[in-house]
């Protein structure tokens, strides 16, 4: 296969799944599969609920199935890509957000983790201080935090 071509076939599939998503998620492939369901109940007296009446819905959906993983995988991934190159504009964008966010989706599972209970710990002093805003920013949060502490220190002193 020539490298042009998978790259044809792949725009193709992009495009395919794309359509098929849009369409199998509408009201009308609902109201579609569920007619079809209904035939298939009415229908099986007169083959007398045999196997093979019960084989034809059995392996009917079965293959689409099978199909439909491939193709709305597919279309996940592609959104999943577009709102994650979102993301990472905005937090380039802005220049008090930590740019080690960016990409983050790459790190393993227990990074994550690691990240989260940094998050979850920034969320406890955000509490404390009663305000969510006392701390933003991987690199700068405890920094941030610290200094914040000693200006409401500071400017409680020179109030009293």
């Amino acid at each position: 296969m020539r490298k042009g071509s998978s790259s044809e076939f792949s725009k193709t599939f992009d495009r395919f799944s794309g359509i098929v998503t849009r369409a199998t998620g509408s009201p009308a492939a609902f109201i579609s599969a569920f007619a079809v369901i209904i035939v298939w109940v009415i229908t099986g007296p007169v083959f007398k609920f045999s196997d093979t009446w019960q084989l034809v819905i059995n392996t009917g959906t079965t293959i689409i199935t099978f199909l439909m993983v491939f193709v709305i995988q597919q279309s996940q991934n592609k959104d999943t890509m577009a709102i994650q190159l979102k993301l990472n504009e905005l937090i380039a964008a802005n220049k008090e957000a930590s740019n080690r966010l960016i990409d983050i989706e790459d790190l393993t599972e227990d990074e994550l983790k690691v990240l989260k209970k940094f998050y979850i710990t920034l969320s406890e002093l955000a509490q404390k201080e009663k305000d969510l805003f006392t701390s933003h920013s991987l690199d700068e949060a405890t920094h941030n935090h610290k200094a914040k502490a000693t200006d409401k220190t500071i400017s409680k002193t020179v109030k009293k």
